[in-house]
């Protein structure tokens, strides 16, 4: 589990493919801290630390996840929101976080307010996902409030804070991006399907 708050930006160090694997390897500030075995999540996925050296660590990500994420995008030298499991018995800062990405958006308009970034993104409704606004949102793995909601699409606020230490500062129209939706709703939303209310 994770609370969406970014600990860190790492930087894509090395790819290599392996049948329908991708091996990612990063460099990190938090390396160091890392054991085999560990789940951290890059850009909202989860993955689990296989190798570590030196500065880098590296994850490998099946082609189920990269079909359904952003990761199969990545480029050398790009880089990534990195947040370590939460431990429990600590502040919850941001929401319930799995680490399962449901699916991605394309970010649709970066508007610069007074102070702020609105960033807005679309999404494909048939996969019955949906938002709401005031309600909680994961976008590459950063715990977000909705701003605006619509059928297939909503917007976020974004504080100079958040815009420097995570991929946000990255994003223009067209950018590809994780998202997870708040875990309450996907329950609420598949009780409401099976029982066709």
């Amino acid at each position: 589990m994770f609370t969406g708050i970014i600990e860190t930006l790492g930087q894509v160090h090395g790819l290599e493919r392996e049948g329908g694997n991708l091996h990612i390897s990063i460099n990190s500030s938090i390396t160091q801290t890392l054991k085999i075995d560990q789940s951290v999540a890059h850009n909202g996925v989860c993955l689990t630390v296989v190798a570590l050296d030196g500065e880098n660590y590296t994850v490998t990500a099946i082609e189920e996840t990269l079909e359904k994420t952003n990761l199969n995008h990545l480029k050398v030298g790009d880089s990534v929101n990195l947040e370590r499991a939460m431990v429990l018995g600590t502040r919850l800062d941001g929401h319930l976080v799995q680490g399962h990405v449901d699916q991605t958006a394309i970010c649709t308009s970066v508007e610069k307010k007074d102070g702020s970034w609105e960033f807005s993104f679309k999404y494909d409704s048939s996969l019955n996902n949906v938002t709401i606004e005031k309600g909680s949102i994961t976008i590459d793995g950063t715990s977000l409030t909705v701003v605006n909601s619509g059928k297939d699409s909503f917007s976020v606020a974004i504080i100079p804070y958040t815009y420097e230490h995570t991929r946000f500062g990255t994003y223009d129209k067209g950018t590809v991006v994780n998202l997870e939706f708040d875990v309450i709703g996907k329950y609420v939303a598949k009780l409401i399907e099976v029982r066709g209310l």
